[in-house]
Order: structure tokens, then sequence, then C-alpha cells
């Protein structure tokens, strides 16, 4: 864990290690207890494809079966 501090025009200085890591765009994200920066890839779309490159149930089959799940819930 780093400290990082605001200067005087409010902005954030994070860690060179941390930039080199993570980049250099994050979300803010407030939650109950502080805030959380959640790293944007520069092509998020890549970033998506990388995540899910291992998923071989397609788009179609995952949207059916999230069909099927609702209407079970709602008591099909």
């Amino acid at each position: 864990m780093s400290d990082a501090t605001l200067d005087d025009r409010g902005r954030l200085t994070l860690p060179k290690e941390m930039r080199e890591r993570y980049g250099d765009r994050y979300h803010v994200v407030d939650v109950h207890d502080g805030i959380k920066l959640i790293p944007v890839a520069d092509d998020p779309l890549d970033a998506l494809r990388d995540e899910f490159a291992d998923v071989e149930t397609s788009a179609e089959e995952l949207r059916e079966a999230a069909r099927d799940a609702a209407l079970d819930g709602a008591g099909r």
C-alpha cells in the first residue's frame, strides 16, 4: 500500500510503479467507507475480449439461459 496526497488544485498523483502497472485512466467509485480507483483499459473492448477469450458459450446461448432463468424466477 502507498500513500498519496492531493495537491492544491485537488489532483492526486499515484506512485510511478502503480501507474506503470495499472495505466493512466481510472473510474473513481464512491464506496461506503472511501473511494476505489478502477483502472480503465486503453481499449475496453480488447480488454473484454481478452477477459472472456476462454468462454465457449455463444452470446445467443447466454441470452437464452438468462431468459430461461428469468422466466423460471417469475414462476413459469
